[in-house]
């Protein structure tokens, strides 16, 4: 872990350390009005430090977010004494330098340090470098202590929101009103539809005091590279690296522009650099040693002596395309990485090494208008391009969207994130959106307290990027344009070294607030469309386009794209009827219309739709107090959906007997109704119900949009609202809080395989359309198996098609009208279910994929007492019989304590929640995260299995 990294022998040679984590101190935590004074961290966030001195209980428990609000209207004081460290600089060179480093700072805060003033800040997503050697060496009457008060963020934005030179905004507020875009901070924090508003504050990431010499010691230069750059910062180098960035990119490519897949890579190194000596001739090598590959010494701009400031130096490199190989996200080839020796020589220190990790590939976002080739020949739909491209080759964009980890940033683990991650792989997902409402993901431990853009270079899954704008339009002026410019160039800057970063979106579904609110509701003043240009076309663009050029910006999520990218004019309103354009999301409440096919948008790209669902039985129990809260409507149950949210203070949130009745009639309309003796397994039930109904219909939407790569809107990406969550809670995601998947997140792991096969049913005409769709780059062969069976397990008949599949594409092989048609003879469609099963050649080897289609709602169906055995095997394996009729979703809960998912023995691919059919039994295996779980030998007998059966029966 980072602390370790940078620890101590012991107190005594706390002054001895170049780097000085401030996690080493003591600090202490207490509020303005002085009756609460208790022992803290850094970094750590207020509510986490009262709970380690049990002032509070855990925040997520119970009702909590409620009982607990008192905290976000106080002002909280970290205090850490510093009087070693002072005693001891002063015994240093008269030359010596100390900085005072923070990564990040939630949010609004006065610093001050031995009596000194050093800043006020008010932006959780700056990183802040101070040159405090002054202020060390002269304490103001004896005082050595270094002080970060937090005033509430809440009661900050809410008194800018109020000032007479500031003009009221277009907001959606969720929990805590009026504040959140008055103040550069995570705005889920302030509460979201998925989740609590606690508010949080704190020195929420790694801070360090860094000590600098203008007198290194030749003999302890560092031999081999370090393995970030902040480590360079010893007595041995005499500087500190600010910012570090990296970006590889093909000659002469415009993000705007299918760049030349022949051309020579550029590697450009850019460092923010506080030096100790000046140099007028610094230079800089670039090594891939792997590739026996280096620039050679390349010479930068002058850098001066300067510890209160840092320059800006660059430098760059050619290699020919043919030398290293390319970056693929991880279904479309190998995500190689190679290491990058960055090597800074400065007259008068010692060479400074330093590695980083990158890879070699182009990405592209096609946006401009489809061809009139492309029309008459292909048959698409006339319009605007809106699809990924990667080395060159349109692909298919599979995947959900990333919300924050935890309420409280500073407590998530680079275990939590990299399981999430993972279990994104593992389902199939070639791409996560990084939500614009949430926070900017780190890149490593020592800067940001947890890895994320690292891990996903790593695993080969592409991240789109948003700027944290989300629901609301933003007051622009001077002030607000002041801080968030420094926001934007230190995350750009940060991020582009990952391959996995594909492009930049200005915010979260702002553009589409606006149109729609001026369509429907009522007409918005022009204001509002001069600032949010100002903001998203002309000021975030324009700094993206300065800082990188190997991806693309665009201004929002949900966007009707661009009339033209060179000037950057959106197109807004300025639609042709009968074309599409940009990007678009569906969420559709009305469950008696959620397997209409005519309901789901005919999109290019749809970058959100979900619907919410329970989390297991497990999570309740994670955070749940009494026995009587364990019921589907019971009040902190009910208190814990917030949506609809609430969009003020009030507490039990009103809306939500809306959500739970959305829930619920997705449930009763299409599955039986969970009602048995026992109250618990009744409310069990209803949780994993709730999940099925999520599952069936995100697979449906998938399955259409992925259909749609082989109709006239082309459509090339489909990301599923949510992944992960937040707490225990009523959400959209996959995964729950722990790291359990939900069902969903095992149908998402079916529908985005490579190849699948899909019964597509419109019940209005009684037409049934099986089609095949691949993603893959080459054409597919192979056959589709058609098998009745009734729910007793007896196959009534069985057919068999050949298909073929062109490239990233789909092909209806089969149609049939008329329930008479379609049905076994004599059959009625609540006796009977079919199975849908493909076999095909990809890439040399068999895959398979299955599909179930039911011509009712299973809530009509006469399903059979299914007799389940379960056979127990080494190794956490299971064997699941079906020793009576059918057991439609077929569901293995592991328990509490655990964390992992399970896998079909025969393929190695996640299953569970399958169909299983008498005869054909089913081994699965449980794979557990040693990380995450509490239970490292979970016994056997504690895994339970249940069916849809037991929504009725015991």
């Amino acid at each position: 872990m980072l602390l370790r990294l940078l620890s101590l022998a012991s107190v005594g040679l706390l002054a001895a350390a170049e780097i000085l984590s401030l996690s080493e101190l003591e600090w202490t935590l207490r509020n303005e009005k002085a009756n609460i004074n208790v022992p803290a961290q850094a970094p750590s966030q207020v509510h986490l430090d009262l709970k380690d001195a049990n002032v509070i209980s855990e925040p997520l428990l119970g009702i909590n977010d409620f009982a607990q609000r008192w905290i976000v209207n106080e002002t909280w004081i970290y205090e850490a004494d510093l009087s070693t460290f002072i005693r001891q600089r002063s015994h240093g060179a008269q030359s010596d330098r100390t900085l005072l480093v923070f990564y990040g700072l939630d949010t609004v805060a006065n610093i001050t340090l031995a009596g000194h003033p050093v800043a006020w800040v008010n932006n959780q997503f700056q990183q802040y470098v101070y040159d405090v050697t002054d202020f060390l060496r002269a304490p103001v009457n004896n005082d050595t202590a270094l002080v970060i008060s937090f005033e509430s963020a809440y009661l900050y934005g809410r008194n800018v929101s109020m000032r007479a030179d500031v003009e009221p905004q277009l907001v959606i507020d969720f929990e805590w009103p009026g504040a959140r875009g008055f103040v550069r901070k995570t705005s889920s924090d302030f509460g979201w539809d998925w989740g609590p508003g606690f508010v949080p504050a704190g020195v929420f990431r790694p801070a360090y005091l860094v000590t600098l010499t203008d007198k290194p010691k030749e003999a302890s230069a560092h031999s081999t590279p370090v393995t970030h750059p902040l480590l360079l910062s010893d007595k041995a180098s005499g500087l500190f690296i600010e910012e570090s960035t990296l970006e590889i990119h093909k000659l002469g490519q415009n993000p705007i522009v299918r760049p030349d897949e022949s051309a020579p890579w550029v590697v450009n190194v850019s460092l923010a650099v506080r030096s100790m000596r000046a140099d007028t001739r610094p230079t800089l090598t670039i090594s891939i040693p792997e590739l026996k590959v280096t620039s050679g010494p390349l010479t930068l701009s002058p850098i001066p002596a300067a510890s209160n400031s840092s320059t800006f130096i660059s430098a760059a490199f050619q290699i020919p395309d043919s030398v290293p190989q390319r970056w693929y996200p991880h279904n479309l080839g190998t995500p190689k990485l190679y290491n990058f020796t960055i090597t800074l020589s400065v007259d008068g220190l010692p060479p400074a090494s330093y590695i980083v990790r990158s890879g070699f590939r182009t990405v592209y976002l096609a946006q401009t208008a489809y061809s009139q080739e492309d029309i008459e020949q292909r048959g698409i739909t006339p319009g605007d391009q809106w699809h990924f491209e990667v080395n060159g080759k349109a692909f298919y964009s599979l995947g959900t969207n990333i919300i924050p980890f935890d309420p409280f940033y500073a407590r998530i683990s680079t275990d939590k994130a990299r399981w999430v991650l993972e279990s994104a792989v593992k389902s199939g997902q070639n791409m996560l959106r990084a939500w614009g409402g949430g926070i900017y993901q780190p890149s490593d431990e020592l800067t940001g307290g947890y890895d994320f853009y690292s891990i996903c270079d790593e695993l080969g899954i592409l991240v789109w990027s948003e700027f944290i704008f989300s629901d609301e339009t933003y007051p622009i002026n001077d002030f607000f344009l002041a801080t968030v410019e420094p926001e934007v160039r230190q995350n750009v800057r940060r991020i582009k070294k990952h391959p996995s970063n594909v492009q930049w979106a200005g915010g979260n579904e702002i553009e589409v607030i606006l149109l729609l609110v001026n369509s429907t509701i009522q007409p918005v003043p022009q204001r509002f469309f001069d600032e949010f240009e100002l903001l998203f076309v002309d000021f975030l663009h324009g700094i993206v386009t300065q800082e990188q050029t190997s991806v693309a910006y665009q201004d929002c999520s949900t966007t009707n794209g661009a009339l033209s990218l060179d000037p950057y004019v959106l197109r807004l309103n300025n639609v042709t009827a009968g074309h599409i354009y940009g990007n678009t999301e569906l969420y559709n409440y009305d469950t008696s219309q959620s397997f209409n096919y005519s309901t789901y948008p005919v999109a290019r790209f749809v970058n959100e739709f979900g619907f919410i669902s329970m989390p297991s039985f497990y999570s309740w129990e994670e955070v749940l107090e009494s026995p009587e809260d364990f019921s589907f409507n019971s009040t902190v149950v009910v208190s814990r959906d917030h949506h609809p949210p609430p969009t003020n203070l009030s507490w039990p949130n009103p809306a939500a007997p809306q959500g739970q009745g959305q829930m619920t009639l997705g449930v009763e309309q299409w599955l039986p109704r969970p009602s048995t003796s026992d109250s618990n397994q009744t409310f069990a039930q209803w949780c994993y119900s709730t999940q099925i109904f999520q599952s069936l219909y995100m697979t449906s939407e998938i399955a259409y949009y992925r259909r749609g790569s082989g109709r006239g809107e082309n459509n090339l990406g489909a990301l599923m609202w949510q992944l992960n969550d937040i707490w225990q809670g009523v959400s959209w995601s996959a995964i729950e809080y722990s790291g359990r998947w939900k069902v969903v997140q095992y149908g998402l792991s079916n529908i985005f395989s490579p190849v699948i096969v899909y019964p597509f049913w419109t019940p209005e005409t009684e037409t049934l359309e099986v089609a095949v769709t691949s993603d893959k780059w080459e054409a597919v062969k192979g056959s589709v198996q058609l098998t009745w069976y009734d729910w007793s397990g007896h196959a009534l008949n069985t057919s068999s098609l050949s298909f073929s599949v062109p490239s990233l594409n789909s092909t209806e092989i089969h149609k049939a009208v008329g329930l008479d048609n379609i049905l076994p003879r004599g059959s009625k469609a609540e006796d009977v279910w079919m199975h849908v099963n493909l076999t095909a050649k990809v890439d040399g080897q068999t895959v398979t994929h299955e599909q179930q289609f039911v011509p009712t709602s299973l809530a009509n169906s006469k399903l059979v007492d299914p007799k389940i055995k379960v056979t127990h095997k080494p190794n956490l394996t299971f064997t699941l019989s079906a020793r009576g009729g059918v057991a439609p979703f077929t569901w293995i809960d592991h328990p509490a304590g655990t964390v992992g998912y399970f896998v079909d023995v025969a393929t190695g691919k996640p299953l569970n929640g399958f169909y299983l059919i008498p005869g054909q039994d089913r081994t699965v295996r449980f794979v557990q995260s040693s990380a995450l779980s509490k239970v490292a030998h979970p016994a056997p007998t504690d895994f339970v299995v249940r069916s849809l059966w037991n929504n009725t029966h015991l």
